[in-house]
């Protein structure tokens, strides 16, 4: 039997896509407010006979937060993929994500060594892979510092990758990957799906940074052969591309046949746009669309080798964050139809 958590997310619909599709027998961490009607929605994106595949699903209700029912939930269990994570840049959540990435980890781990489970994979974030110098490739050996620079989010998946290598060091077997901005549809009110029903709606501003992407469905296959193999407690960067945010949002654009970005914002308005946001945040209870963190991400130049991955799985090729980008502004249009 597997075990994903975050099934409901980007990356484990398409995870439980593509195990169902194999005829693998899973079973899913659900909370009483997950959005399971997001899992057949994916599921429709790639096959007609979505209802006949969520038959392979077993939903139980789970806490990230109470162990007890993790170890009930793992029972009979041999492979582990923990896909669930809490993403968030408003200073206002951060406790709540402390706890639930960095606890919530340590209990799951702890509930997998506890029913021997033969490997568990954690899905990490490229934001705890260490900055590099002068615009060079960021490797999965770079060590990671403490930074004024570390969003809440990235220091909670770093302390969450060391309770997973402290799980190892006690005989867990173990595989972290560390996937770059994943690119792909379902939700697209949440995480990096977001993105695209801002593009639909039409963005004017651009800014000269840049970062790794990857597509969604690259990330689900490349986590299945990882579980499937004999590698053990190594993390890998799954980035496919290293591109311009402005080039990302051109490429958007150009699929949804908008206009493209023809505004440079600078730090100095990026600056005033997310101190606008906050004050509008503090007068209205409105959720911020900019903050502090995601305003100076957004000027960064962070370019990730994926050279450990592809050294693993030669053969292995990753899809172009061009076609990815259009693949996922088609999925959006259907809907919108």
């Amino acid at each position: 039997m597997i075990l994903v958590t975050g099934g409901t997310g980007l990356v484990g619909t398409h995870l439980l896509y593509d195990l169902c599709k194999s005829g693998k027998k899973v079973r899913v961490i659900t909370r009483s407010n997950s959005n399971t009607a997001n899992v057949k929605k994916v599921f429709s994106y790639y096959t007609t006979n979505a209802d006949e595949l969520l038959q392979n699903i077993e939903w139980v209700e789970a806490d990230l937060l109470d162990v007890y029912s993790l170890m009930d939930a793992m029972e009979g269990v041999s492979e582990v993929y923990h896909c669930a994570a809490m993403v968030s840049f408003e200073p206002r959540l951060q406790e709540e994500m402390m706890k639930i990435n960095i606890e919530g980890t340590a209990n799951m781990v702890n509930a997998a060594r506890e029913k021997k489970v033969r490997k568990f994979l954690h899905v990490s974030s490229i934001a705890t892979i260490g900055r590099a110098k002068n615009s060079e490739l960021c490797t999965e050996a770079m060590f990671w510092k403490s930074s004024p620079d570390n969003s809440d989010y990235s220091i909670s998946k770093y302390a969450a990758e060391r309770e997973v290598w402290r799980a190892a060091e006690e005989g867990l077997n173990v595989v972290i990957v560390n996937p770059s901005v994943i690119i792909g549809g379902g939700n697209w009110q949440q995480s990096s799906a977001n993105m695209f029903s801002k593009g639909y709606r039409g963005i004017r501003f651009y800014t000269n940074g840049a970062n790794g992407f990857v597509d969604v469905r690259d990330v689900a296959a490349l986590m299945i052969k990882l579980m499937e193999s004999d590698i053990s407690n190594e993390r890998f960067i799954l980035n496919a591309e290293n591109v311009s945010f402005r080039n990302y949002f051109n490429w958007m654009h150009q699929a949804f046949n908008k206009a493209q970005p023809s505004i440079k914002a600078g730090k100095l308005l990026s600056a005033f746009a997310w101190r606008a946001e906050k004050l509008r945040h503090l007068l209205t209870g409105a959720v911020p669309l900019i903050t502090r963190e995601t305003a100076q991400s957004a000027h960064r130049k962070r370019f990730f080798s994926n050279e450990k991955i592809k050294k693993a799985f030669p053969n292995y090729q990753f899809r172009g964050v061009n076609d990815s980008v259009n693949d996922t502004c088609k999925l959006y249009l259907k809907e919108k139809k």
